[in-house]
């Protein structure tokens, strides 16, 4: 087995002329590093998948898209989107919002890849969200267009109908069974694209806005991340870097790496599933789709289309083991689990390698909606010695570790992680204010605390999920990922209540496995053998129900602090 401090990337892959070079450009004010053989706007990387021809790009349950019929059906309908309406077309223009809603459908990569074409901005919603959440982001956006599936008309249309019926904004149903008015069609009953159709001839900027992405609310309302055209050619290349990397480290070279058929279990709408669909675009590769997520449906289907990579939140993979554990099913195609979205537990690498008897390769990504995707990887060897680091940085972004006066911490020093490359936003759409308080001299604030240490990057937490004990910091992930060690516990989640003499004090709710049993008292026990006592929880609360989680996988904790301290002022 490789050992991470012997593995280094080659010097060629960066150097000038290699295929991961960069160069110091200045961008929206901001000095940054980019990629100089990458593509720089999404249409130069659609353009190119042309080469795969009659590969299959999409495979869904009812339905595949090869490359060729993907590109051609992007571009009929970006030339509709952008046609005057009283020809049949959309009337869009440069600069438009597009609102795409729906399910992870093939039709979903259409229509995002003809907003791309035509040069307008893309809006992906959480397919998720109610009704009142869709009307806030499009009263907020604005969009002139919107594609969505069946399942979400519904939602849409309450504000859709209140604008006036002449200028209502357009409506593309997927999967649905009859238009709603004269302003409104079907994706299927579009004229079916002609081989070799072409995109409209439009400029398109690298510094061009091509998407608005609604951050997940956590921690406060969603704000609009507005990232550009070469953002999104950085979440391309960097997990192509790390995939190179990976393979190197192996043993392989550049030319024994094949195109990946991978499991996207990412709801589209999330940044991780872009990395993953982009670095799939750039490979060659192809998408198997699930309509939702089953770990036993998931081992099927990566057995029937031999699929060689898992993507998906650190949840879901937990639960892909566990069905191949209670199975016995082991895919002989599957030779990566690549995660993402957020934290991972430090077993799981560990885990992956046992459930697959070291046959399967382990990978995980840090990013944020404001970076575009993965910036910071932990793969291979590294990742094994290293599982609760969250690894070292592609070519195009640089770290910091931030002290609270600015300054930059030792090595080691827990700080603010922060962030200046090519993947990072340029600001939050129409909200200034927001956008002057995510950056600090040109670095991206992530909110996240953590520490470098021989170049690897530790996330501890993030800042407003800490409890401050009686002046004592304690960091809610850390003593999350002790109780995820204990065999009875299913989910976990740690939070500050109340307390009128040290401020804050440590409260855990914790949902145990079926059938297992475990006390308050044996689960403090466990934590005390790990931690400190200040970080041991004062109260554990447990729960029949699953914590809430968002589409990204996140556990919502700010709908679990009233239950919280109301259980604990109860006692």
């Amino acid at each position: 087995m490789t050992s991470s401090a012997a593995f280094r990337p080659p010097t060629a892959l960066t150097a000038p002329g290699g295929p991961f070079a960069t160069e110091e450009r200045t961008v929206g004010g901001r000095t940054l590093p980019v990629y100089v053989n990458g593509p720089q706007v999404l249409r130069d990387l659609l353009e190119s998948t042309r080469a795969h021809g009659d590969r299959v790009f999409l495979r869904s349950a009812d339905r595949a898209y090869t490359y060729a019929e993907h590109y051609a059906a992007a571009a009929a309908l970006a030339c509709r989107l952008l046609a005057a309406e009283d020809t049949g077309g959309y009337g869009l223009a440069r600069g438009d919002r597009v609102v795409i809603a729906m399910r992870n459908h093939a039709e979903w990569q259409v229509a995002f890849w003809a907003v791309q074409l035509a040069g307008l901005i893309a809006v992906p919603l959480n397919a998720w969200w109610s009704t009142e959440e869709m009307t806030l982001a499009l009263e907020h956006c604005t969009p002139g267009a919107l594609i969505v599936d069946g399942e979400r008309v519904e939602r849409v249309q309450p504000w859709r109908l209140a604008q006036p019926e002449a200028t209502r904004a357009r409506l593309l149903t997927v999967r649905h069974p009859a238009a709603e008015d004269a302003r409104s069609e079907r994706f299927e009953d579009l004229p079916l694209p002609a081989a070799g159709s072409e995109a409209p001839a439009v400029d398109i900027a690298p510094t061009d806005i091509a998407t608005i992405l609604y951050t997940s609310g956590t921690t406060g309302a969603p704000k609009g991340v507005a990232a550009t055209q070469l953002n999104y050619c950085a979440a391309a290349m960097n997990p192509r870097w790390f995939a190179v990397c990976s393979a190197l480290e192996r043993g392989a070279s550049l030319g024994d790496i094949k195109p990946a058929t991978s499991l996207m279990t990412f709801p589209f709408f999330h940044v991780a599933a872009f990395a993953v669909v982009l670095a799939t675009m750039l490979g060659g590769g192809s998408l198997v789709l699930m309509h939702h997520w089953d770990a036993g449906a998931a081992l099927e289907l990566i057995d029937e289309h031999r699929v060689t990579t898992y993507v998906g939140v650190p949840a879901t993979a937990l639960e892909l083991l566990a069905a191949a554990e209670a199975s016995g099913a082991r895919p002989a195609s599957l030779e990566l689990v690549n995660t993402g979205g957020a934290a991972a537990p430090a077993d799981l690498v560990a885990r992956i390698g046992r459930v697959f008897e070291g046959r399967v390769e382990s990978r995980n990504g840090y990013g944020l909606t404001e970076t575009s995707g993965a910036v910071v990887v932990n793969y291979g060897a590294r990742y094994r010695e290293h599982p609760d680091s969250i690894g070292r940085p592609s070519p195009a972004t640089r770290v910091r570790i931030a002290r609270a006066d600015g300054t930059t911490a030792a090595p080691g020093e827990v700080g603010e992680l922060q962030l200046s490359g090519q993947g990072i936003f340029q600001g939050y759409w129409d909200n200034p204010g927001a956008t002057a308080d995510a950056f600090e001299d040109g670095w991206f604030r992530t909110g996240d605390l953590a520490f470098l240490r021989d170049g690897e990057v530790y996330v501890v937490d993030r800042i407003k999920d800490m409890v401050i004990r009686g002046g004592e910091n304690v960091y809610c992930g850390e003593v999350e990922s002790v109780l995820f060690d204990h065999p009875a516990v299913a989910d976990a989640a740690v939070l500050g209540v109340p307390h009128p003499v040290l401020g804050e004090e440590v409260a855990a709710l914790v949902q145990l496995r079926p059938g297992a049993t475990a006390s308050a008292d044996e689960l403090r026990a466990h934590v005390r053998a790990r931690l400190a006592a200040f970080k041991v929880p004062a109260h554990i609360l447990f729960r029949t129900e699953p914590l809430p989680r968002n589409a990204t996988g996140k556990i919502v904790k700010r709908s679990l602090r009233a239950e919280a301290a109301a259980a604990v002022a109860a006692v």
